[in-house]
Parts: structure tokens; sequence; C-alpha cells
């Protein structure tokens, strides 16, 4: 993939897709890691004279206008974190987009509104999409592409564009494929991948791909109660996807197969219902009363989980413990968060809820090697897929 290095920018308008897919709560942004992620390639290339339009999308509006979806709250912050204004435009590649953008002096920012207003964005249909592309790709002289998140979705702004325009990579999807071939291609070892979140279904792929190359695979999170139950335990009211058993028990022959040690929870917390003040206990995994639903791993298993890190070479992270929004359960989470930071391994978090978690815990974002801002994307590569917008760049 070629970088900025190989452009001259000053002048040209610079199309940079983006990812800036934040949370919000009204029009408060509630996690702004993402923004700041895109900051350093658009102010490089703002310093070097670029006239920078960012593109970005935000939530699933559905491909029409959605003022809950809109990106002006995140235009705001993305300014104030850049320390100039970022000027906004109202639609995406209409009458207000062009004005915009011809407005844009040398060294200036603006920023389009949601990609995803406009249905050629997502459209499965080839001809829809390229339309929309060949709008879009016309606000720019140059394409740069460093919304990692949004790589494995073979969208416009992601796939289609960087085809019509002289492209490059930005700084952050250069150092988003950097870790991830450290993770796939000669980890240091012992390797350790911790997966975790609600469904088995969601990370079926990765485990797949993981088994033939890691040491210790820990799985915690609502994914381990599909585990416990395909060993035969009773796991109560906790999360359970029955469809997935014999694909489970087939990754547990594999593992134990493979000599892979695949460490699941040994004790969870309980809890009477789902809610943040629940009442719970502290239970053994392998018997979890009929009655109670697991909603973190409990602390022998937080105990075992660090132990398991505790001489990794390589650590990928993705996935919560438990449902670390709730304070009271959400300490399998830190405690394994912590581990990584007291690790002298590589380490890795894998996007998603897992960096949300970090930050919503107060951790130290510098107490990781790496924190991914795709987590769909960061899956889907450890997968083995193919990623659409990483192919573009690449052409």
């Amino acid at each position: 993939m070629r970088d900025l290095s190989e452009f001259e920018v000053k002048g040209r308008r610079v199309l940079v897709r983006v990812d800036l897919n934040v949370p919000l709560d009204g029009d408060v942004i509630t996690d702004d890691g993402r923004i700041r992620a895109s900051v350093p390639t658009i102010r490089e290339l703002a310093a070097r004279g670029a006239r920078v339009i960012a593109c970005a999308h935000l939530g699933r509006p559905k491909g029409e206008p959605d003022p809950r979806y809109s990106l002006a709250p995140v235009a705001r912050r993305l300014g104030e974190l850049l320390g100039a204004e970022v000027a906004f435009a109202t639609d995406v590649v209409g009458k207000s987009a062009r004005s915009v953008v011809e407005a844009l002096q040398d060294g200036q920012v603006a920023l389009l509104e949601n990609l995803r207003f406009e249905p050629g964005e997502e459209s499965k249909d080839d001809a829809q999409r390229a339309a929309f592309a060949e709008r879009l790709a016309a606000l720019g002289e140059i394409y740069v592409g460093d919304g990692f998140g949004a790589v494995h979705r073979r969208h416009a702004s992601v796939y289609d564009v960087p085809l019509l325009l002289p492209h490059a990579a930005g700084g952050l999807i250069l150092a988003e494929v950097d870790v991830l071939k450290r993770l796939t291609e000669k980890p240091a070892r012992p390797y350790a991948v911790v997966l975790g979140g609600a469904k088995v279904s969601d990370k079926l792929g990765v485990i797949g791909n993981l088994l033939a190359r890691v040491d210790r695979l820990l799985i915690g999170g609502g994914m381990a109660y599909t585990f416990l139950a395909a060993q035969g335990h009773e796991v109560g009211r906790s999360l359970l996807q029955e469809d997935q058993l014999d694909q489970v028990r087939e990754f547990l022959n594999e593992a134990a197969g493979r000599g892979v040690r695949l460490v699941l929870p040994v004790d969870v917390l309980a809890a009477t219902h789902f809610a943040e003040d629940a009442e719970y206990e502290v239970v053994d995994a392998t018997a979890i009363p009929a009655d109670r639903q697991g909603l973190d791993i409990g602390p022998r298993s937080a105990e075992l989980f660090a132990a398991e890190l505790a001489d990794a070479g390589t650590v990928f992270w993705n996935g919560p413990m438990g449902v670390f929004e709730f304070d009271s359960f959400s300490g399998g989470t830190r405690a394994v968060a912590e581990a990584l930071i007291r690790s002298e391994a590589f380490t890795v978090v894998g996007g998603g809820d897992s960096a949300a978690a970090v930050r919503r815990l107060g951790l130290p974002e510098d107490g990781f090697s790496h924190i991914s801002t795709g987590g769909g994307a960061s899956l889907e590569y450890l997968e083995g897929k193919t990623l659409p917008g990483l192919v573009a760049l690449e052409a």
C-alpha cells in the first residue's frame, strides 16, 4: 500500500475516509476514541497544505437522512481536537457538500454529513454503488483510506472510491495492518487469545482459524456459557446458543488434539436477573443454579486468566468477560485488562467493546501495545478473510 509520503498534497483536495462511528447520547459523544484516532492523519494532511475533506459513517440510518445520526456533534469535537474549525456539510454529495469543498483553503478541514444517508454507500447493487462513488470521488483529487473500522465492508467510500482516484493508506490503517501481521505471521510465544462478548456465533470463524495458531485460548463473557453447556454443565438462565453446541464440541476436541490450552471460567457471578443492582452470588461455573444467570466471571476465574497471561509473549483480546457496563459485573473485564497492562507481552486490544471497556474503566490506554479501532475488521483479518478496503488500497 502507498503511504502519504508518495503524494504532493499542497493545494489539492484530499478525500479522507475515516472512522468516526462513535456512541452518542443525544448529541453528546460518550466515547471519542475513534475521533482521536483519526486526528493524526487529518492533522498531517492539513499541515502539508491539503484541502482535507473527511467522510465517515455513523450508526445505521438506512440510506436516508436521520437527525439522530448526524455527524454535526462529531464535527465540533473534531475541531476541538484539531484546534481549528471544521467546516460541516449538511449533505454528502449535494449542494452543501460542493459549496463547503469549494470554499476550502489550503490547510483547512471539512467533514461531510453521514455517508450512510446516501443509499448508494451500502448498496449491494454495483451500479447504484458505483454511481454514488463517482459523485463522492468528484469532490476530491486524491483519496486516503484511514477508516480501519470499515475496511471489511464493500461500501462505496471504502472500496469503489479509491479505485477512481490516486490513493494511499493513512497512518492508522498502516499501523493496524502492521499489528495484525505481527499477530498472524510470527507471534512471540506463548501466544494467548482472550475472547469474550455475548455470542459464540460472532466468533466462529476466528476461533476456527486461531486454533491452528495459538497456544492458549481463554473464553469468557456470554459465549463461555455455550462452551460450559457443551461440556454438559448446567448454565441456568445464562446466555446460551443451543444451535452452536455441536460446533463448540468440535472446537473443544480440536483444541485438545492440537495441544491448545482452552481455558474456561471456573466460577461466575450468578445473578437473579439482568440489572446493575441485581443480587448475585459467586458459584462454581459447573454448578450455576437453574434460576440464575451468569453476568461475569468470578474471582477465581479472574486469577486463573491473569496467571495464564502472565508469561505470554503475545496476547490478543477481543470481547468483555461480563456485563462491564454494570459496575457490579465489570470485575472480570478489569482483571483481564490489568493483566495485560502488567504483562511484558505484545498486547493488542481488538477494538469494539474491549476498547470501550478500557476507556469506561478508566484504564491507561498506553498500558497496551495497541488498541484497535476496528473490532469487526480485526476479527475478519484474523479469520483469514479478504478485506475489501485493503484490497482497494493495494490496487
